[in-house]
């Protein structure tokens, strides 16, 4: 029989050759992915949270395989799993998850939380979130986690080489500034001194990103805010947009380029990539039969006008063809309606992300890739 000494000897060696294996094979796969948000890219967190911003029951997950619940405030797949799709690689896992461990963490995690903003204040109202400032320290905690499974070396190698999804600001307006009249936001800052407040907060977000080793970041700019459902249920007679919503998106998606610019310049390189989501959906929203969408007013799923009062529940009134509606519920798209938003992701023009398209991202990164590999001993 072997003494304990031996045994601890083996132990140390079979975990010394995991790493050994689970870094060879990171160099392998594809590029990890890691996102940031809130539940436009929030695939499960908020399931293990309690939270009323959560998307765990019927008929949310409708189109998925299995028809269930995963969290997604989606009918199906949502802008993170769509772009995994391209990076040839599996969904990355809620942080959350008790799978996330072993060779799951190579493909990078999903910190992203539904409910939270820019701002710590935003999203009160639904409790126990991941606030921003959490889903970053939770970050620094996956790379103490990652440096045990597979050493220091290869940890910074793998998220200084990873893509970054980042989406915050629209809570900032709708559940923080506008969520009722004279809001405490609202009383307090103009909307142009808010939308300075805001991204001020934002850029700090961002260099705590990049110092926390982020290289190569997409960040969504705020959608057509006063567009959704819930909106044109509140304050719409005829589908026509909230004026004063539109504004504030129309204020805050320009500077926030500016922003991203000032950043790139700071730091010597296009580490940020800013993504028009403003741009992309008031396509659909102009022309939704041109995109083969029946409606970009109504939501497939809820109650009231439009569709856009209340929650999605079993008791809600839901559409037959999901694929006819860019909105699946008073504020999110569809799967559907997501495919097409990822699409201008990868080949669109300067007016929907810039400088360039996550194709081109993807491509030269390979290329960079590849130089540095043909160089090594």
């Amino acid at each position: 029989m072997a003494s304990p000494t031996c045994r601890l000897v083996s132990l140390v060696l079979c975990l010394g050759a995991l790493a050994v294996l689970l870094a060879a094979r990171g160099a392998d796969a594809a590029r990890a992915f890691f996102v940031f948000g809130d539940s436009l890219v929030d695939n499960g967190n908020n399931n293990y949270l309690i939270t009323a911003a959560r998307a765990d029951s019927p008929p949310y997950g409708i189109d998925t395989p299995d028809h269930r619940a995963t969290g997604r405030f989606s009918n199906g797949k949502n802008v993170p799993d769509i772009i995994s799709e391209h990076l040839g690689a599996e969904p990355v896992l809620p942080y959350l998850s008790p799978e996330l461990d072993g060779e799951k963490m190579l493909v990078g995690a999903n910190f992203a939380s539904a409910g939270v903003g820019i701002l710590n204040d935003t999203g009160i109202q639904f409790a126990n979130i991941i606030h921003i400032a959490k889903q970053l320290r939770y970050f620094e905690q996956y790379q103490k986690r990652l440096t045990a499974l597979i050493g220091a070396d290869a940890a910074t190698r793998l998220v200084r080489g990873a893509l970054v999804l980042i989406t915050l600001g629209g809570n900032d307006f709708v559940n923080n500034y506008y969520l009722v009249p004279y809001s405490a936001r609202s009383r307090e800052f103009s909307l142009p001194d808010y939308v300075s407040y805001i991204l001020s907060e934002y850029a700090q977000v961002l260099e705590h990103m990049y110092d926390l080793g982020a290289r190569r970041v997409l960040v969504q700019g705020v959608g057509p805010i006063g567009c959704v459902p819930a909106e044109l249920a509140l304050h719409s007679l005829d589908g026509t947009c909230d004026p004063e919503l539109q504004r504030a998106a129309e204020m805050y998606n320009p500077r926030l380029m500016s922003l991203l610019q000032d950043l790139n310049a700071r730091h010597g390189g296009e580490v940020f990539v800013g993504v028009n989501m403003k741009r992309i959906h008031d396509d659909f929203i102009d022309d939704p039969k041109a995109y083969g969408f029946e409606t970009a007013t109504e939501a497939c799923c809820g109650q009231g006008r439009f569709n856009g009062m209340g929650l999605c529940t079993m008791v809600s009134s839901l559409c037959a063809d999901r694929d006819s509606y860019v909105f699946w519920d008073a504020f999110h798209p569809t799967e559907r309606a997501n495919r097409l938003i990822v699409q201008q992701f990868m080949s669109g023009s300067v007016e929907y992300i810039a400088p360039m398209n996550l194709s081109t991202v993807l491509a030269i990164d390979e290329e960079l890739e590849r130089q540095q590999q043909s160089t090594l001993p």
